[in-house]
């Protein structure tokens, strides 16, 4: 709080308030050296239900000869009802810390002025498409973009489980390449690929379901066999790495990968499956390409109709999941609004920036952007004889 600027408690129509010695009132709640990083944050922030989007505010400055995004918060001048507010966002990881400042509306105004400019930007079409951008334009936006979601999973917020399984600058940077060189390798749709990982697991490395299972007619080489009945075996089918890619979903990829006529000397070798399957799988690079290939696998199943293969890679072929498919949908446009923008911009000259910001410690948040209710453990088990769906969680 500012020095020698106490609130002055007095009741307003017999209700206690206690406002600032000052015009208007600020929280300072973000500040970030990566425009891309800045706006994703402002753009989280503002879609939050217990947030008034425009009282959310992107500035920038010059700071020693390079730029820096602030990211503010309007505040009633009550400290009764602004302190708790912000406390509560903090609480919940919606945002790292505050720091309250003083203003005044000449300068809210200003501020307003200068955060509209990043909204029409960010809206304005740019004619240079994602399919045109090349990898290395492509790379730091697609990087940001990624740690971005990763970061904003409720799963890494402080006291979760899994705490320390965010991404960091070179995970994400990793992982980005992955997915644009797989994508690029199948001519896959970035945005979509990308909406795929958002969907699945945030591009978070965070075991999967181990409870899935499924009904099989027969056993199969290193299934983990649970119950038999009579002609029939249930066996397990957890999921595994960034992509939830369930055992029996494993199997049928590494079958289309043997039997795949492509030249796989054209990948990196980092992205090249292993002739044998394994099941046990940790190797994020091998399971992109795993996940990239039954894509494209039902991508050319349903003539390019990227709804109906979208909603398949959840539910499969038989049953394609429409709410998993709206999901994605929701994901890849904003990812594709938002690297269109940047790699047609500025390629190459944003560097991936973690959400840390200089407000407070404690600074990972919480939500993932996409919709809610649906679910993230993939459950594709793909036609073939000998496979059912019961037992299978939806």
């Amino acid at each position: 709080m500012p020095s020698h600027a106490y609130p002055s408690p007095q009741f307003v129509d017999n209700r206690m308030t206690a406002p600032f010695p000052a015009p208007a009132v600020l929280a300072e709640v973000g500040t970030f050296e990566n425009e891309l990083t800045a706006y994703l944050w402002f753009d989280y922030l503002r879609s939050r239900r217990s947030v008034d989007q425009d009282h959310v505010l992107l500035t920038s400055q010059e700071t020693a000869g390079s730029p820096a995004y602030h990211l503010y918060l309007i505040l009633p001048n009550d400290a009764l009802q602004s302190i708790p507010y912000v406390a509560r966002l903090k609480a919940h990881a919606l945002i790292p810390g505050f720091r309250i400042q003083f203003s005044n509306p000449h300068d809210i105004d200003y501020r307003g002025k200068q955060t509209a400019l990043f909204i029409a930007a960010y809206k304005k079409a740019v004619p240079r498409k994602l399919e045109n951008a090349s990898p290395d334009d492509l790379l730091p936006s697609v990087a940001s973009f990624v740690q971005f979601k990763a970061n904003t999973d409720p799963r890494v917020r402080p006291g979760a489980k899994h705490e320390s399984s965010n991404l960091d600058q070179e995970q994400a940077t990793a992982l980005a390449a992955d997915i644009i060189a797989v994508a690029r390798f199948y001519d896959l749709p970035l945005d979509v690929f990308l909406g795929i990982g958002a969907m699945e697991n945030n591009y978070l490395d965070i075991q999967g379901d181990l409870q899935l299972t499924v009904w099989k007619k027969k056993a199969q080489k290193d299934d983990i066999i649970l119950k038999r009945r009579r002609h029939r075996v249930l066996v397990s089918n957890y999921s595994v790495g960034p992509w939830q890619i369930t055992r029996e979903t494993l199997r049928y990829a590494h079958n289309l990968y043997l039997r795949d006529g492509r030249d796989y000397s054209q990948l990196p070798e980092r992205l090249r499956p292993p002739r044998t399957l394994q099941f046990d799988l940790t190797n994020t690079h091998v399971l992109t390409t795993y996940s990239g290939l039954l894509l494209r696998e039902l991508l050319d199943r349903f003539d390019g109709d990227v709804h109906q293969a979208v909603g398949a890679y959840n539910g499969g072929p038989r049953r394609p999941n429409p709410r998993y498919a709206e999901g994605v949908n929701f994901v890849s446009t904003y990812a594709r609004n938002i690297l269109e923008r940047l790699s047609a911009a500025s390629p190459r000259s944003e560097a991936v920036a973690t959400p840390e910001d200089s407000i407070a410690a404690g600074n990972v948040p919480a939500k993932q952007t996409a919709p809610t209710g649906i679910s993230t453990a993939k459950s594709y088990v793909p036609d073939q004889a000998g496979v059912s769906s019961e037992g299978k969680r939806e």
